[in-house]
């Protein structure tokens, strides 16, 4: 076995084992509570420039496959596990995730405490790290780093704060993908048109849409509205993605043209504080974030609590009782609700404009891996289209106080 030290940027030291690649990374170190998904949660482009820790105690017990994959590559800057799998086991296995790991050169550590580790992230708020092995962890002479020396590396690296990331795990090229029959043939003729412009977008959303009978132009981050238009589309939807975004002023000001146009809006994650941006409210950092399949949310349309997939440090900062005016520009954009709600910590999880065809949530409804609780959002979106729903159709203070 290979020796490898985890290093936080407030001096704590957590020594293991080699796990993936060897070598060294840093980056933000964050926590996931899911117990499934490993596979989705690595090939999450909303991870760039993230350690993630995984709760669950044993990790790559199904191996890796070739179908459920969010992209075409693992975003994650490191991993950090307890017990690797020893035998993947599962029929749709290809391989091992190890394999995965060290081919596409994610430096890894297993073996250590992290339920410790995941305390202190909770008590002390997501930081800096870096993990480091072989090589890197050694001098010349066949010692070790001093833990000064490398938690240097770990302050040298850029905080998540002001960091503008869409840019980097966007696509470049637009691409289309069609509208899709109940047997999963081609619709020749899509029920409705949608621009997503991809901030990071995970493979199952533009799927999500396809399967109800849309056909999605996938746009890069830096499109303009005349990138959008040139669509013709229907809705407009901004997707998940990395980076803080008060940063994010192209993406801010290009759904402000959407907005103006009055053009049926969804966003998701990202995109949910990008319209809160875009809308006058302001956006903040959260001191451990939410990353799981375990959230509940309440729906105040409905009342009903929603299990739900989230990935996110960041979060809008909107009145969460009755309406308000949306603060950008005098008012302009009329009344906006807090829509959803999270349950454990109160953080805003959705928002509807009372005034525009305009909504957004803070979580994921196309989670691969489940749950599906949140699935009927496309559904809203597309009546929302086709003319048949209203954001206005919210409760405004009868759902305040669900």
């Amino acid at each position: 076995m290979t020796d490898a030290v985890l290093i936080l940027e407030d001096g704590r030291t957590f020594a293991g084992e080699a796990y993936g690649a060897t070598g060294a990374t840093v980056g933000e170190i964050v926590f996931n509570t899911g117990m499934t998904g490993y596979q989705e949660t690595l090939t999450d482009p909303s991870y760039h420039r993230q350690i993630v820790v995984m709760t669950a105690p044993h990790i790559g017990n199904t191996g890796v496959n070739d179908e459920d994959s969010e992209s075409a590559r693992i975003w994650v800057a490191g991993y950090v596990v307890r017990d690797p799998a020893r035998l993947a086991s599962s029929w749709r296995s290809r391989r091992a995730l190890d394999d995965d790991l060290v081919g596409q050169g994610v430096v890894g550590i297993s073996g250590i405490d992290t339920r410790a580790l995941t305390r202190h992230l909770r008590e002390r708020g997501v930081m800096r790290a870096g993990i480091f092995s072989g090589d890197a962890l050694h001098v010349a002479a066949g010692g070790r780093r001093s833990d000064d020396e490398l938690r240097a590396s770990v302050l040298a690296a850029p905080a998540m704060q002001g960091s503008d990331l869409a840019g980097e795990v966007s696509t470049q090229t637009a691409y289309v993908v069609e509208a899709l029959a109940p047997d999963g043939s081609t619709l020749a003729e899509p029920v409705a048109v949608v621009a997503a412009l991809d901030l990071g977008i995970k493979a199952m959303t533009p799927l999500r849409l396809a399967e109800r009978g849309i056909r999605v132009h996938v746009l890069p981050s830096r499109s303009t509205i005349e990138d959008v238009l040139a669509c013709a589309p229907d809705g407009v939807f901004f997707s998940n993605g990395p980076g803080d975004p008060s940063a994010a002023t192209h993406e801010v000001e290009l759904l402000r043209e959407v907005l103006d146009r009055k053009i049926p809006f969804f966003g998701i994650c990202y995109g949910n504080q990008i319209l809160g941006r875009a809308l006058g409210y302001g956006t903040y950092k959260l001191a451990y974030g939410h990353r799981g399949v375990n959230q509940p949310v309440v729906d105040r349309a409905t009342g009903k609590v929603e299990i739900t997939a989230h990935n996110h440090g960041f979060a809008v900062d909107a009145p969460l009782q009755g309406e308000s005016v949306a603060p950008y520009d005098g008012g302009r954009y009329g009344r906006v609700v807090v829509s959803h709600v999270d349950l454990n910590d109160d953080v805003v999880e959705g928002l509807a404009a009372l005034d525009l065809p305009a909504f957004s949530v803070q979580y994921h409804p196309e989670a691969a891996a489940g749950p599906h609780d949140a699935a009927y959002l496309f559904d809203r979106f597309l009546e929302l289209m086709q003319g048949t729903g209203a954001t206005s159709d919210l409760p405004t203070t009868k759902g305040a106080d669900a």
